[in-house]
């Protein structure tokens, strides 16, 4: 468990981080999501021990960093945005090497190594120049060094960028196999990626938290009235006229034409859905539905409501 309590990084007169507060359990895996400049990095290199804090705390099962830097970086796994690996050494090699920087070597190292391996799928690279691995087999590397030591967290900077959409669904699986048994703390500014990997979201905005809970109370917390896009044909003006007097939760924005159908744009609150309603009364009227879409709140518009202005540098 990692609790966060009134965590500020101030730079001189630059305050990167501003008395934040949240905490992690033990089998979560969270999104840190924030623009770049928004304080994430900083938080993250304060929480592994790298960085000192202006004020606050942070406490890995309740030891508390400041205090015990040593004893917690033994518990975590980082992996720094700026994958910090040898490209001239061999994988094996390379792991050997982080190996011994943790003490693990002999028999020890040998169960480590096995155990990376097959968590990482490192096995068709492992004798491979670090130089000759693509990008997402680089990323793995990187992960198998944070995890050589089997942490129970881990705690990743921006794990996919640079990455093809192959190599992010490669890490993604890979991510979510490991947050079955460890605490996953992920950064990143890639939206989907986030929502497509992590059960938690976090979001950092110059310096504060703005944003805390899972996918779903994040969307039901912004969602406000639901718009519907409904497709239809062989639909006279009086019955499209007498929609909204039939139901009353629904109102008409606009009444547009595509491809010969008229497309009708609808609102209406969240809690109340009337699409059954909707649904029986076009067949009352006879009209022939092609299409019924609602478009409620998403993780894109969510946070570009609540990131909006510019962000300092951090």
């Amino acid at each position: 468990m990692i609790k966060v309590e009134n965590l500020s990084k101030f730079y001189g007169d630059v305050k990167a981080v501003k008395s934040i507060n949240f905490e992690l359990n033990d089998g979560e895996i969270v999104g840190f999501l924030g623009a770049n400049g928004a304080g994430k990095s900083t938080t993250l290199k304060v929480m592994t021990g790298y960085l000192t804090p202006t004020a606050g705390s942070v406490y890995v099962n309740d030891l508390d960093i400041q205090e015990n830097t040593l004893e917690i970086q033994k518990q975590i796994g980082y992996l720094p945005e700026l994958n910090p690996l040898y490209a001239e050494m061999r994988v094996y090699d390379l792991l050997e090497f982080t190996g011994k920087i943790r003490d693990i070597a002999g028999k020890a190292f040998k169960n480590a190594l096995a155990r990376v391996i097959e968590q990482c799928g490192l096995k068709g690279v492992i004798h491979r120049l670090v130089s000759e691995c693509s990008k997402g087999y680089k990323q793995r590397v990187g992960l198998a060094c944070a995890m050589i030591h089997d942490p129970k967290i881990l705690i990743l900077d921006e794990p996919v960028t640079g990455l093809d959409p192959n190599q992010i669904v490669e890490i993604r699986n890979l991510i979510k196999n490991l947050g079955t048994e460890k605490l996953v703390l992920m950064s990143s500014h890639i939206l989907q990626e986030i929502q497509a990997t992590v059960n938690r979201i976090i979001i950092i905005h110059k310096g504060e938290i703005v944003a805390d809970g899972t996918n779903e109370e994040l969307m039901s917390g912004f969602m406000g009235n639901t718009k519907l896009t409904m497709e239809i044909k062989n639909a006279e003006d009086g019955s499209v006229k007498a929609l909204t007097e039939k139901i009353p939760a629904l109102s008409l924005i606009e009444s547009t034409t595509r491809n010969g159908c008229q497309l009708l744009h609808l609102e209406y609150p969240k809690d109340n859905d009337p699409r059954e309603a909707l649904f029986q009364y076009a067949v009352d009227s006879n009209w022939v539905v092609t299409e019924m879409t609602p478009h409620g709140a998403n993780l894109e518009s969510i946070f570009r409501t609540l990131t909006m202005e510019d962000s300092d540098n951090a």
